[in-house]
């Protein structure tokens, strides 16, 4: 699969999650096979005021490849100045989101809300695009609502504003992440445009992943909450494409082993403080479903040190 310049190994994608996908998540993920990794969305605005907390949020590890660099906002001026003001970040897609249906964004104009601003959607993309040299993609919705689904229609603009690829969430702004996602929206986006379209929604294995691909057409799935607490989804991905068979889950010892790593990752990058309560949802995510893992989700949100959790992950 290919986004404008930039070729990718496989069409399995790590979707930008705010308080997920940061740096020490994603290289465990590119460590698993992911084909593209998506950071975390930062606001243009907050980049125009030099917000500090900005700052951890453009972090780019050398190991990591491909990835994009995904901007939020509502004004085509600001959008488009400040990719270029980071364009020489070693990222190499820049994305702008339009799926995001958090009410503080949408309430601002930004994120979802764009789905009901055609013009602004055209002015946005094709502002951004002539200014920066990196392929520019754009992440929306079904539509806003059920009384307005025009993924379709904005995925069109979206193309002729010069951008490179779409993905497309299969639920609409009110949906949230409720309810079953609609692929039929993905194949209709697929038969709308010729650029690549990255299916999103309810992909959780390598079998949903090939049957949304028969389904729609799609060039890539991206993979949002399938892949919390489960960077090994990608390599599941790689696996049943290639044999038709799902892998083995990995072991108690793997899963200890992998968590224990995230951690030291999460404190190297963001200090002893912060990494370590950064872990107590990362491991939730990583355990649910285990036998005892209620108790153990109740322990990990008193947990202040890297050795209380191991020995407390020592138990599993």
């Amino acid at each position: 699969m290919k986004i404008g310049n930039i070729e990718l190994a496989n069409p399995y994608i790590l979707a930008p999650m705010a308080g997920v996908t940061d740096l020490p998540f994603r290289l465990l993920c590119m460590e698993q096979g992911a084909g593209l990794l998506c950071m975390e969305m930062i606001s243009a605005k907050a980049l125009q005021y030099k917000n500090k907390n900005t700052k951890a949020l453009l972090a780019i590890h050398p190991k990591e490849y491909p990835v994009s660099l995904q901007l939020f906002g509502s004004d085509p001026y600001i959008i488009s100045e400040m990719a270029k003001e980071i364009e020489e970040l070693p990222f190499q897609i820049l994305d702008i989101n339009m799926g995001c249906p958090v009410p503080k964004v949408v309430k601002n104009g930004e994120g979802s809300a764009l789905m009901k601003e055609p013009k602004l959607v055209y002015e946005i993309v094709n502002r951004t695009a002539k200014a920066i040299r990196k392929p520019v993609t754009v992440k929306i919705r079904k539509g806003f609502d059920d009384g307005q689904v025009n993924a379709a229609e904005i995925a069109k603009i979206i193309e002729e504003a010069g951008g490179a690829a779409v993905a497309v969430h299969g639920r609409t702004r009110e949906q949230y992440y409720s309810g079953r996602a609609d692929w039929e929206i993905i194949r209709q986006v697929k038969e709308a445009v010729s650029i690549p379209v990255i299916g999103n929604g309810d992909v959780v294995s390598g079998e949903t992943a090939q049957a949304m691909m028969r389904q729609t057409g799609c060039d890539g799935v991206m993979i949002g909450r399938g892949a919390q607490g489960n960077p090994w989804i990608f390599r599941e991905l790689a696996e049943y494409e290639r044999t038709g068979e799902t892998a083995a889950r990995p072991s108690k010892e793997e899963l200890r082993a992998a968590m224990l790593r995230h951690a030291r990752l999460q404190i190297e990058f963001k200090g002893d403080y912060l990494g370590i309560r950064e872990m107590r949802k990362h491991v939730s995510w990583y355990t649910k479903g285990m036998e005892g893992s209620a108790k153990l989700r109740d322990a990990i949100n008193r947990v202040e040190s890297y050795e209380e959790l191991e020995e407390l992950l020592g138990g599993i």
